[in-house]
């Protein structure tokens, strides 16, 4: 329990700070900083990603600590709390400032996934349509249809039975059997 009586003892001590702090004392400000700064700093690198935005977010925090110390209410937050969430609104602040990085920009591009398909792959499925088109045209025309209209339109076999006006297990068979065929054809 030592570490916890010593974390508290600080807390209480950066809370003291913060009060003397409002009341100009440079010191305590100086204290401050060298108690909060690694940890701030952190939380703006964290945020931003960018060392040199982080150095100007922290340094943008101190100056709002100097101005505004008066407003930290030791009854709402810890003082590292009240520090911390500065440091992270301000970062954040920052990147809704930061203009949208440029298309042009190869490190954006690189990001950008390449959604087609590799030429070897794309040319495998061009000759995989080739085939499939080539074995369609081996079948007779009324199969051919219904594989077309079931399996590329989308239509449900009770639908192709009420367009052609036939049994739907007619309609089923003529599928099964020319789905059938072309398995037989594409393995060749």
């Amino acid at each position: 329990m030592p570490e916890l009586d010593a974390a508290a003892a600080a807390s209480h001590r950066l809370d003291e700070l913060l009060v003397r702090v409002a009341g100009g004392d440079r010191q305590a400000f100086e204290s401050v900083y060298q108690l909060s700064s690694g940890r701030l700093f952190a939380i703006c690198l964290h945020v931003l990603r960018d060392r040199g935005d982080a150095e100007e977010v922290l340094q943008d925090v101190f100056i709002t600590v100097w101005n505004k110390a008066a407003q930290f209410d030791r009854a709402k937050a810890a003082a590292m709390t009240w520090l911390s969430m500065m440091a992270r609104n301000r970062s954040i602040d920052r990147l809704r400032a930061a203009p949208p990085r440029a298309l042009d920009d190869l490190s954006v591009a690189e990001e950008i996934p390449d959604l087609a398909p590799q030429p070897a792959v794309a040319a495998e499925q061009a000759s995989d349509h080739e085939r499939l088109q080539a074995c369609l045209e081996t079948l007779e025309p009324r199969r051919r249809s219904l594989i077309r209209l079931a399996f590329l339109d989308g239509a449900s076999y009770e639908e192709l039975a009420r367009r052609i006006g036939s049994p739907l297990g007619s309609v089923k068979s003529w599928i099964r059997r020319g789905l059938g065929q072309l398995r037989v054809c594409l393995e060749r």
